[in-house]
């Protein structure tokens, strides 16, 4: 071959046609959170839930004191299977967080983790009592005599005088 020939072949060179190899169709993976969702919704359609209107928070108590917390959730209920389904966002949170508007909400396994709170929390202000005491003591000068003998002798000498 020849450099002409060579330089008339590569001007002419076509894309597609006859004996062109196929390109490959990259197919995207397929998302299987909606098929789960999809699953998800026709187990509850077969269990009949109803959704239950005016639920404004969700709090479920942990065994190791967090709270799980939705705020504004979706609530269905199928009582016949004591079954509850809640759509929404959630997030995890300390107890203590929660305590002023939970405490209507809490059990006897929540307020025992509640009262372990009460005690750490006692505890930790003990010590920081105890330890500004301490601090306190430093400046103060410690105690000489009974103040109950000065004044008796301060009565007697009243006394005398008079």
């Amino acid at each position: 071959m020849n450099a002409e020939k060579l330089a008339k072949l590569q001007n002419q060179v076509r894309i597609g046609g006859k004996g062109t190899p196929r390109r490959k169709v990259k197919k995207a993976p397929a998302k299987t959170g909606s098929g789960d969702d999809r699953k998800l919704s026709a187990a509850l359609q077969k269990l009949n839930v109803q959704p239950i209107p005016g639920v404004d928070q969700v709090n479920m108590f942990k065994d190791d004191g967090k709270v799980i917390h939705f705020a504004n959730p979706r609530v269905q209920a199928a009582a016949n299977a004591n079954t509850f389904a809640i759509h929404g966002r959630s997030t995890e949170k300390e107890l203590a967080e929660l305590i002023p508007g939970i405490l209507n909400q809490l059990g006897p396994e929540s307020m025992a983790a509640l009262k372990q709170l009460a005690e750490s929390f006692q505890q930790a202000q003990g010590g920081a009592d105890a330890a500004a005491a301490n601090d306190d003591d430093d400046e103060i000068p410690d105690l000489v005599e009974n103040f109950d003998k000065a004044e008796i002798k301060e009565e007697e000498k009243k006394e005398e005088s008079a």
